[in-house]
């Protein structure tokens, strides 16, 4: 009989307690010496290094100990162990994915990943606004390119490593014009052909030129009608901005349905700056990009309400989760899955606890 990483009558509240400590004291303070995008990667090579052998592994496990049993959800073919899974962005290359799972976490969406690798934008491209808990960034898509990010995946599975549902998050490459968006993004999908358990397709990030525009009526029509029939049986999703109008919202979602998609994300980062502290505004307003975090939430919110009016279909709720409670509102706003990122950074790994344990006793759907 193999040992249990944590012993079985150490209560998982205390271990809970002793994570937020050891992170507002210890980790966050390291980790805030370093500018944003430093700090993301260092974040990104440790979940990486803990996730390559069983003993690491194990260590990381003692952490997920404290993430409160969840309530089964039963989703576009999937078993999700609870409703709280990691949002794109946090892994976009796949090279942590043994460690999500053992974290606690319920899912976790790779990417947002491209037919070409590519750098991004230039640096600095993240910058932390303290004061609204919230986060700009203007990344552009940096990535290896799909077919890393697929060899990763591919490794991952072989090894037996994959305990949770991994989605992947496609998008366009800089280097493609729009007008080639389709095969650009096909591309994407033949590469990952076996190994994502579902596709979210990404027409909503501020930070490619045009990409955005994927979002009307015709573009979106024709992209989405290609994924889905290229993806056969793997469910596609597509993410929404929450920068959209009631109206074009209303048509995004009747586009993604009659093209066929299994469900919606909603939501992605967004260009307003509401919201923001009085004192980062200057800041804020200074910097390019997509605001994730706080100002969020509530938009996040009236979006998911918006998009469960218009569909029964599976809704992703993402964007400013920073609470347990922010959570459970999104559930109740209609969303099956709640996807955390910038919380993460503000609250630490507790924040994944705090919000399986909140969304236990939300308003249940799936």
């Amino acid at each position: 009989m193999s040992a249990s990483p944590v012993p079985p009558a150490l209560p998982r509240r205390l271990l809970g307690e002793a994570g937020r400590a050891a992170y507002r004291h210890l980790a966050r303070p390291a980790l805030w010496r370093l500018d944003a995008e430093r700090a993301h990667h260092a974040t990104l090579v440790a979940a990486d290094l803990l996730g390559r052998v069983a003993p690491t592994r194990g260590i990381v496990a003692a952490a997920g100990y404290a993430v409160p049993l969840g309530e089964p959800v039963e989703l576009l073919g999937l078993r999700f162990p609870h409703r709280i899974g990691l949002a794109a962005g946090m892994d976009k290359d796949g090279r942590a994915v043994p460690t999500w799972g053992a974290l606690g976490l319920g899912h976790v969406e790779l990417g947002t990943v491209t037919a070409h690798a590519q750098p991004g934008n230039p640096r600095p491209r993240m910058v932390r606004l303290p004061q609204s808990r919230a986060v700009i960034n203007r990344m552009g898509f940096n990535n290896q390119g799909v077919h890393a990010l697929a060899g990763r995946l591919r490794a991952a599975r072989t090894a037996g490593l994959v305990r949770i549902p991994v989605g992947v998050s496609i998008g366009k490459s800089k280097v493609t014009p729009v007008e080639e968006a389709v095969p650009d993004y096909l591309a994407s999908v033949a590469a990952l052909d076996g190994l994502a358990d579902y596709l979210a397709v990404n027409v909503s990030s501020p930070n490619t030129p045009g990409l955005r525009s994927l979002q009307d009526a015709e573009p979106l029509r024709r992209l989405l009608t290609a994924v889905v029939q290229a993806a056969g049986e793997v469910p596609v999703l597509v993410k929404l901005a929450p920068d959209l109008t009631d109206p074009a919202l209303e048509e995004a979602v009747g586009v993604g349905l009659d093209a066929g998609v299994a469900g919606f994300v909603a939501t992605n980062t967004t260009l307003s700056r509401e919201g923001v502290a009085p004192e980062e505004v200057a800041l804020a307003d200074g910097q390019a990009g997509g605001l994730s975090g706080a100002p969020l939430t509530v938009r996040a919110r009236e979006v998911v309400r918006r998009v469960r009016s218009l569909t029964d279909r599976p809704v992703v709720g993402v964007g400013g989760v920073m609470t347990g409670t922010d959570a459970a509102a999104l559930v109740d706003a209609g969303a099956d899955l709640v996807q955390l990122y910038t919380g993460l950074v503000y609250a630490g790994p507790s924040l994944v606890a705090d919000a399986v344990g909140a969304t236990r006793v939300a308003a249940p759907r799936g």
